[in-house]
């Protein structure tokens, strides 16, 4: 039995759905776990651990800062956790709004909590409000501990978070919602983690959480062109609504290439250590991921395809997942096994 449901835990985490052909009904964790799409809290776990090694790092070379190793890792949780809010705000202001109905996009790559009957309004309602009392209390002990400074951080995401689909802003609905992604994955999560790790804040950080938070944009963008014809009948003006899909697909793929001269940049300038090269090995990757955003997409799923009608945000989250670990596994060796360029 328990056999059977860690395979059951790995599908949903590797493909934010149940297994194909399970009949049987979702054991607790199971739902949660596709109610909350923790197959993408990678993403928020990466944010995180790049602002912690980037301060490890810092500590290791310069002792410019000391990191707090707890507060680190409950900063991650609470990124977690604000992630799972994030995601149930969405699909309870976008079912409140007409957006989710069951032949809308959503409803069909994956179950919707509500339409799908695994939870009521009210149920989820509640468990948004619990994921974001969890967040205040840990949000209320930092500043404890690093002072009020941490509260624009916390605020900040908060409010992309609600405002993401909830009226009267739904930034999604007025192609912000790629922008707002970018700056929560980007400076928020990183420079905030950071911050809360160290209690300090200097100038580099903020570029250094810039190529990540590119990385995270493109799965947005991946996901609102597979969503395009949708949203344009909802008129839900997303940024690929905005562009077209032909010109948000080459917006995406440069915004996948922008990320490696970026990272490049940053090391010959001497803001990163020279590990994060490594990321040239997720270039074969970026390539392939490059070709399927060169045409439309398909207009059946190939066989055995998981998550139908979404094809691009797929692409690009794997992309985003091969890059932004090697940027994690570069910071690690940076701050662990530090080298130095001959000119800095």
């Amino acid at each position: 039995m328990l056999a059977q449901r860690l395979r059951v835990w790995k599908t949903v985490f590797n493909t934010a759905n149940l297994p194909e052909g399970m009949t049987a009904p979702p054991d607790a964790v199971s739902k949660w776990l596709v109610i909350t799409r923790a197959a993408v809290f990678s993403m928020t776990v990466t944010s995180g651990l790049i602002g912690g090694l980037l301060a490890v790092g810092a500590q290791q070379l310069t002792r410019e800062v000391t990191v707090n190793w707890g507060l680190l890792a409950l900063a991650i949780v609470g990124l977690v956790v604000a992630h799972a809010a994030n995601n149930m705000i969405n699909d309870y202001f976008d079912l409140e709004g007409g957006v989710d109905t069951d032949d809308y996009v959503r409803a069909l790559y994956a179950p919707h909590p509500i339409l799908s009957g695994w939870v009521t309004k009210r149920q989820l309602g509640a468990a948004i409000l619990l994921a974001n009392a969890i967040d205040l209390a840990i949000l209320l002990f930092f500043v404890t501990q690093r002072g009020w400074l941490v509260v624009p951080f916390a605020l900040g995401g908060l409010f992309v978070s609600v405002f993401y689909v909830a009226p009267p802003i739904r930034l999604k609905h007025i192609g912000l919602g790629e922008p707002g992604v970018f700056v929560v994955w980007g400076p928020l999560m990183v420079v905030g983690t950071f911050f809360i790790a160290t209690g300090e804040i200097p100038g580099w950080a903020w570029i250094a959480s810039l190529p990540y938070a590119i990385l995270v944009t493109t799965v947005l963008f991946g996901k609102h062109i597979d969503k395009i014809d949708a949203d344009t009948k909802k008129g839900v003006r997303t940024m690929p609504v905005l562009l077209g899909e032909a010109r948000a697909r080459r917006v995406a793929q440069v915004l996948m290439v922008a990320f490696y001269p970026i990272v490049v940049g940053a090391v010959l300038a001497g803001w990163i250590g020279p590990w994060v090269l490594l990321v040239v090995l997720g270039i074969p990757r970026l390539l392939t991921v490059l070709r399927t955003f060169n045409a439309p997409r398909p207009e059946v799923a190939p066989h055995s395809y998981v998550g139908w009608p979404l094809w691009f945000v797929g692409a690009a989250f794997i992309h985003t997942r091969r890059a932004g670990g090697l940027l994690v596994l570069g910071l690690l060796l940076n701050a662990f096994l530090p080298i130095t360029l001959p000119w800095l």
